[in-house]
């Protein structure tokens, strides 16, 4: 069974050349890093881990586009992770596929990595297979035509959607992860978005204090910000168990890579949506 594109047509386009195109625009467009996939040098290191947005692609994707560039720096990963926030309440608190063996782009079909699937939910019974939890979710999908443009050659994907949020459930989900990840040629990418609906000046402001406990791998300091200053990021789950997962692989060295929101895009700055992208790096 292959899971059909939901999203192309409206997040991103649905024809191949349109695609292409935009996604070449969200690299050398105002916001993006200036430079294409194609045109770097590679960097013989272990892949770092990255955080990347999930919006429309006029709006996110040239926040997203600085970390798929650094992702294209280095070798290439034989899978894919990504963490997403469950945003239609469907499926499982941390769901992975169950029977669809593939995903679909208008780029093309991705193979889903059920080895190492199987790998995960036999070390934890907190992850479940159930396909309900990836049928209509966006944040992960939304990456993969990014990836496919990204990568030179084809990969395999393990998809991880997070209903329960919980800092218990992300350090979890991110000691699974780092014992996958010791062993295997892979790359954790988590998807969120940050603050919603706020104005730039608000947004900006608690967006950075997220963004700090972020770069600091603090996931405590991650959770405390959120609640305290009340921030309506939607992706703190992928985020904290990614940092879990690095830090357990010795990916101790962060950076933000950009930051910018719905507004800087559009000029309507009082409502926003904040954007953030970020590389997880080994100290070697």
């Amino acid at each position: 069974m292959i899971r059909s594109a939901q999203y192309a047509g409206s997040f991103y386009s649905n024809r191949p050349d349109d695609l292409l195109a935009s996604i070449n625009h969200c690299f050398k467009g105002p916001f993006g890093p200036q430079q294409l996939p194609e045109e770097v040098e590679k960097i013989e290191k272990p892949i770092p881990f990255f955080l990347v947005p999930h919006a429309g692609y006029i709006y996110s994707g040239p926040v997203a586009a600085w970390s798929y560039l650094e992702l294209s720096k280095y070798p290439h990963p034989d899978t894919v992770i990504i963490l997403g926030p469950n945003h239609t309440g469907f499926g499982a608190d941390i769901g992975v596929p169950k029977e669809v063996n593939a995903w679909s782009t208008p780029l093309g079909d991705i193979e889903i990595d059920y080895t190492l699937i199987d790998k995960m939910v036999n070390a934890s019974n907190h992850i479940s297979k159930n396909d309900q939890s990836h049928a209509r979710e966006h944040s992960i999908e939304v990456q993969l035509p990014f990836l496919q443009f990204a990568l030179s050659e084809p990969f395999k994907l393990i998809p991880i959607s997070l209903m329960n949020q919980g800092m218990d459930a992300a350090i979890l989900l991110g000691e699974v992860l780092s014992d996958i990840c010791l062993n295997e040629n892979v790359v954790v990418i988590a998807s969120s978005d940050f603050s919603h609906y706020e104005s730039q000046e608000t947004a900006k402001k608690k967006d950075s204090k997220v963004l700090d406990a972020i770069e600091k791998l603090d996931i405590k300091a991650m959770y405390d910000t959120k609640y305290s200053l009340n921030v309506s990021m939607c992706g703190h789950g992928p985020i904290g168990a990614t940092i879990e997962a690095a830090k357990k692989t010795n990916r101790t060295r962060s950076k933000i890579l950009s930051y910018a929101t719905s507004g800087d895009v559009s000029g309507m700055k009082k409502q926003v949506v904040g954007y953030g992208a970020a590389a997880f790096y080994t100290d070697e």
